[in-house]
C-alpha cells in the first residue's frame, strides 16, 4: 500500500507540472479536482496502510514537497476561479490573473517553505515564511480584488501544502 501512496504523489507532482504548464489563463477546471482526488486518495492509502519504513517516509516526505509546488497553482486558480464575481457582473475580482503579478512565482516559493517547514515541525518557520509574504505584498494590498485574492490565494495554497505534507506525515505513524 505504501508503493501506491507513492506512485499517487508521483502523479500528482506531473499532473501539477503539466497543469502549470499550461499556465494560469487556460487551466481546466477539472485538473484541481483531479488533483484533490489523488491527493485523497493517496491519503486515505497512507493513514490505512500503517507506519511505513524510514526509507518509504523520505521518499514520500519528497515527493509531498514537490506534489505541494508542482500542484499548489493549479488548485489556487480554481479557488480563485471559484471566487469569481464576473457573474455578478463585476470586473477585475481576484480571479484576474492581472492583479499581484508574480504570485505564482511567490505561491511556488511559499508552498515550498509551507511544507518544509511542516514537515520539520516549525511554527516558527510557517509563520516567518507567510509573514514575508504579507510583508512583500503589503502596499499593493488596499485594492479590494488584490487583497481578496491575496487572501485566497494563500489560504488555497497553504492548505494545499498541508495537505501533501499531511500524506508523508501519515505514513509515519
Amino acid at each position: 500500500m505504501n508503493i501506491a501512496v507513492l506512485v499517487l504523489l508521483a502523479l500528482t507532482v506531473v499532473l501539477g507540472l503539466l497543469l502549470t504548464a499550461q499556465g494560469e489563463r487556460v487551466r481546466p477546471p477539472w485538473g484541481a479536482v483531479c488533483l484533490v482526488v489523488l491527493l485523497a486518495v493517496a491519503g486515505a492509502l497512507a493513514w490505512a496502510g500503517g507506519k511505513a519504513s524510514t526509507g518509504v517516509v523520505e521518499v514520500a516526505a519528497v515527493g509531498a514537497v514537490l506534489a505541494a509546488v508542482a500542484g499548489g497553482g493549479p488548485v489556487a486558480t480554481a479557488v480563485l476561479r471559484a471566487a469569481d464575481p464576473a457573474a455578478v457582473g463585476v470586473s477585475g475580482g481576484p480571479q484576474d490573473p492581472a492583479i499581484l503579478r508574480g504570485g505564482a512565482w511567490i505561491g511556488v516559493l511559499e508552498r515550498a517553505a509551507v511544507a518544509a517547514s511542516l514537515l520539520a515541525g516549525s511554527a516558527d518557520g510557517l509563520i516567518v515564511a507567510l509573514a514575508v509574504k504579507g510583508l512583500g505584498r503589503y502596499a499593493e494590498l488596499r485594492a479590494p480584488a488584490a487583497a481578496e485574492r491575496f487572501i485566497l490565494g494563500t489560504l488555497a495554497s497553504a492548505l494545499w501544502a498541508a495537505a501533501c505534507v499531511g500524506v508523508a506525515v501519515l505514513l509515519r505513524h
